[in-house]
């Protein structure tokens, strides 16, 4: 278990910065990103990019000596693996701890929070791979997020454990394909019907109170938000797990004309409303509202599975953040 915490002060960003890159807003696909969950602008990207394929075909990655990596090692080795090349610009950075520390395990999460923290603890894991920030806003600006009492107890924690946290996102999303969405894909059990760089899928008919259901089921979520008719037929589904923004959700809804959208988070005067004034005007597309966290954490925990044969030796670790909220 945690013990107890004692305050501390200090900046929110800590440890080298890992390699540099460009900003998204709140867990959706980095600014410039194409709709089909392609690569951050600026990223030029190589590598294998065949449809359906898991994502990061690349040669495996040497480390200095057997089982035993730096944390700048396993950074290296993703990037490496994943046939990445550096983002100006991106969040991708240290967020705390050093990059030179040695590597007990590793917990990768869609969010650090508390108790994923102390999951890792519990582990023995000094190297939490997270999807989202650790601060509470996409960049982890320290000019206020680490001031407030919340930041600065959990930043005691982590250093008090020699927690080393590195954010993975603009380059999880900037794998072919997409590390996020595939992971979703293949957690639904629909990855017979994924191509990759394609966000609108072909299933077999079901109706959207059937589609619910299946998501519910299989990405193990207690509830969802939905806009549309229980009973209607739908086959081409979009997906936009995370916060892509409004922009996107609806250009996607406008050009590749789904039966239903599938996203992690809306803003609710944008694509919510959409879909109301749509369905009112004879546009029948349904909406399901699956929540952030739940609709990204699938491509975290795929991300543990593709890590552990390329890092012999080291325990990896899926913890889920989990929903944040309650319904009552």
């Amino acid at each position: 278990m945690i013990d107890a915490i004692a305050l501390a002060g200090g900046a929110a960003l800590a440890g080298g910065t890992a390699l540099a890159g460009g900003p998204a807003l709140g867990g959706a696909a980095p600014a410039g990103a194409a709709l089909s969950g392609a690569a951050p602008a600026g990223a030029a990207l190589s590598g294998a990019a065949l449809p359906g394929a898991a994502p990061g075909l690349a040669a495996p990655g040497q480390h200095t000596s057997a089982g035993k990596y730096t944390v700048q090692e396993i950074i290296d080795l993703i990037m490496r693996e994943g046939a990445l090349t550096p983002i100006e610009g991106t969040v991708d950075t240290m967020k705390a701890g050093r990059s030179d520390q040695a590597v007990t395990g590793i917990v990768t999460t869609m969010f650090a929070t508390i108790k994923v923290i102390g999951e890792a603890v519990e582990r023995n894991a000094n190297f939490i791979i997270a999807h989202e920030p650790l601060y509470y806003n996409h960049r982890d600006d320290a000019a206020w997020a680490s001031n407030t009492a919340v930041a600065k107890e959990k930043k005691a924690l982590i250093e008090k454990h020699g927690i080393a946290i590195w954010r993975f996102h603009d380059y999880c999303h900037a794998l072919k394909p997409d590390g996020i969405t595939y992971g979703l894909v293949k957690k639904a059990d629909w990855l017979s019907y994924y191509k990759a760089g394609d966000n609108v899928l072909t299933i077999p008919p079901l109706t959207l109170s059937e589609i619910v259901e299946h998501l519910k089921s299989s990405l193990g979520i207690a509830h969802v938000r939905v806009i549309g008719n229980p009973d209607q037929k739908c086959s081409r589904v979009g997906l936009l797990p995370g916060a892509w923004g409004g922009e996107k959700q609806i250009t996607l809804a406008d050009t590749g004309h789904p039966d239903v959208l599938i996203v992690g988070e809306v803003s609710e005067w944008e694509t919510a409303e959409y879909t109301r004034d749509g369905r009112l005007l004879n546009h029948d597309m349904g909406l399901i509202i699956l929540g952030h966290a739940v609709s990204e954490e699938p491509g975290m925990e795929w991300v543990a599975e593709w890590l552990k044969p390329k890092l012999p030796g080291i325990d990896i670790t899926h913890v889920p953040s989990g929903n944040p909220f309650m319904w009552m």
